[in-house]
């Protein structure tokens, strides 16, 4: 493990980009748990064996052990910090930025509102679409202004992305959209024993993702 703690744009992370890496990969965490939750470290150590480094990073409220998520405005500055230090560092490597869920949507919104200087591709784990039991696509609106493209990897499970709404979503995004839909996972990739257990899901997330960045690369 080459994995360390430190301060990445003055937030508390955990880096990994081990010598070799062919791109880095900025990820932040969801609404319910934090950069050290076991699926977060499982899925950046499952990256970060097929050649992308990953930065993981907390936003100010899980810094602060505070119970409410910070405000779109306060986690994309974090993002957009972070993003910064992350390619100031590793300024030879292609550079994603993403997250689970709610990092993955304020990553989103980031990219649309300015863009993320650096970033060439956004990885988007379990993109939260709409609220539980609220089916909407009304959070998608800004994906149309994302500069850049974007890996969309969900389950058709997810109580948090209707499947409905969500194709319909991802086809009008064209080309940009790259999908990997996981067949019975929730919006947390569990995916249930009777329909074959998720032991298999932490790699297909990592082998999209490490096509992905090797799709996003800049041709030498």
């Amino acid at each position: 493990m080459t994995e360390t703690g430190e301060m990445m744009g003055g937030q508390p992370a955990v880096v990994d980009v081990p010598d070799g890496a062919t791109a880095v990969l900025v990820l932040a965490h969801g609404a319910g748990a934090g950069m050290r939750h076991h699926w977060m470290a499982a899925v950046a150590n499952a990256i970060v064996a097929r050649g992308v480094g990953v930065v993981r990073f907390d936003f100010p409220w899980m810094a602060a052990g505070k119970a409410r998520p910070d405000s779109p405005a306060v986690a994309t500055a974090a993002i957009r910090a972070v993003v910064a230090a992350t390619r100031a560092r590793w300024p030879e490597l292609p550079l994603l930025a993403g997250g689970k869920s709610f990092g993955g949507r304020m990553t989103t919104t980031a990219l649309a509102d300015g863009g993320l200087p650096g970033v060439v591709g956004a990885v988007l784990l379990g993109f939260p679409l709409h609220a539980a039991g609220a089916p909407s696509s009304t959070r998608a609106a800004h994906l149309a202004q994302v500069p850049v493209p974007m890996l969309f990897v969900h389950g058709d499970r997810d109580a948090l992305a209707e499947p409905a709404l969500m194709a319909p979503v991802l086809a009008g995004l064209g080309p940009r959209a790259t999908v990997r839909l996981l067949p019975g996972a929730d919006h947390g990739f569990a995916i249930r024993k009777r329909d074959g257990g998720d032991a298999h899901v932490l790699g297909e997330i990592a082998e999209a993702v490490a096509a992905f960045a090797r799709a996003c690369a800049p041709t030498p």
